[in-house]
């Protein structure tokens, strides 16, 4: 039963975190700042070393932080699949008993 409400909770973040990923504001304001920050990249000045380098870990945090919530979106299918499983199992405990 606890493996059943952690999938299920698996499968409700999964679709939370669908829906945030698929949101037009949060899709706008990742694009505009990861833009905004290879902007700042491409104008800087090639000595700045030390700004060149924080724009480049700006843009890559900006993207784990994208990739987080899509692996919330990858345990979720998973668990999806485990609950299907369980309830496949289930149905044929009831059929053959």
């Amino acid at each position: 039963m606890t493996d059943e409400i952690s999938l299920a909770k698996a499968t409700a973040k999964a679709a939370q975190a669908h829906r945030l990923l698929t949101d037009p504001l949060y899709v706008e304001s990742f694009n505009a700042l990861e833009a905004q920050l290879i902007q700042a990249w491409i104008a800087s000045d090639p000595r700045d070393t030390e700004g060149r380098e924080r724009c480049w870990l700006a843009v890559h945090a900006n993207r784990k932080q994208r990739d987080y919530f899509a692996s919330f979106i990858n345990d979720g299918k998973m668990a999806q699949a485990q609950l299907n499983e369980l309830a496949k199992q289930a149905e044929r405990m009831k059929r053959f008993g």
